[in-house]
């Protein structure tokens, strides 16, 4: 990172910057093109490794770029704020961001797809203890994103 004085390295931050997130954008590499896509996620921390939740339909270009390269990079960001000034290079924004590339696979079991079901939901709605149904598990595609590499930046 060129900016040390922005980084963020404590864990137990990055995470709170992760859970004020709303949007969890993967990018992935298509053969020469670069496709992001923005998405709802969970985020689970154990043993010192985060992983991304993703659900979605079970076909489609992200679908089978997962099945095809099994890496993506990520990004989020929130509380953007402009700050002014009197010329155009006085002006700044303050936010806090964290990006990084993962390993991407497909969730199978049905006991970590109903945990990841289930974090996704505790972070969109601040609720758990959701009941899924054996028709809506089988529904949905779950997919997670272990972190291999992360990074964090608070600009105030």
């Amino acid at each position: 990172m060129r900016r040390k004085d922005r980084e963020v390295t404590g864990s137990e931050r990055v995470h709170e910057i992760i859970s004020a997130c709303h949007c969890c954008r993967l990018g992935f590499h298509d053969g020469g093109e670069v496709y992001i896509v923005p998405l709802n996620f969970g985020y689970v921390e154990k043993d010192g490794r985060g992983t991304f939740y993703f659900h979605g339909a079970k076909e489609g270009r992200k679908i089978d770029l997962i099945a095809k390269t099994h890496s993506a990079g990520f990004e989020l960001d929130t509380n953007y704020k402009l700050n002014e000034g009197k010329t155009a290079c006085q002006f700044s924004a303050r936010f806090l961001s964290v990006i990084g590339t993962g390993h991407v696979k497909f969730v199978e079991d049905r006991a970590e797809k109903e945990a990841a079901l289930q974090a996704i939901m505790l972070h969109n709605t601040g609720k758990d203890h959701w009941d899924f149904t054996d028709a809506m598990l089988d529904a949905v595609c779950v997919f997670k994103l272990e972190v291999e590499e992360i990074s964090c930046k608070e600009h105030l």
